[in-house]
């Protein structure tokens, strides 16, 4: 799998699938999640919504994803996950691992080729970034995937570097 770092807006990927770091609800928010829904339009909240009523009800589980159409996205598809919010007392690594190991399976399941992935949980969540960008990569390198194209989708310059940092790792 080719990795590639990007700094930019995920919303403008011209990829399979972008992944949203949303939040449990799966009704928008802030963030990432909010400028998926605003940029991709209703399309993608009446998918979510879908979701909600047939299965998750009471939320999407954090480390868990499930996909809608994209919308308006340049993508065909959207990728929704939750991550974990960041605790010092906590080890919620392996919650931020499964964001990753599960976007890449539902990728699967649709035949998706081309993913672009956020900073999952680096944001609201507080995630440290170099810790997150650590355990993004190790785990998108480390997953059984038949995509072939990840790109990384960094809006800001610290986190470019984070991530940069991170695949330079072995």
């Amino acid at each position: 799998m080719k990795i590639t770092l990007v700094r930019g807006d995920i919303t403008e990927q011209d990829v399979d699938a972008v992944v949203n770091a949303a939040n449990s609800s799966l009704l928008g928010g802030g963030g990432v999640d909010g400028a998926i829904h605003r940029k991709g339009g209703p399309d993608i909240l009446d998918g979510c919504r879908k979701l909600r009523a047939a299965q998750y009800g009471g939320g999407l589980p954090v480390g868990q994803a499930v996909a809608t159409t994209a919308g308006r996205l340049p993508a065909e598809w959207v990728i929704h996950t939750v991550g974990p919010v960041y605790s010092e007392a906590d080890d919620r690594s392996d919650q931020l691992a499964s964001c990753y190991r599960e976007s890449l399976r539902v990728a699967d399941e649709l035949g998706v080729e081309s993913i672009a992935f956020p900073a999952v949980s680096a944001g609201i969540y507080g995630w440290p970034i170099d810790d997150a960008a650590r355990i993004a990569v190790g785990t998108v390198r480390s997953t059984p995937t038949k995509v072939g194209d990840a790109r990384f989708i960094l809006f800001d310059p610290d986190a470019y570097a984070a991530f940069e940092r991170a695949v330079g790792m072995p």
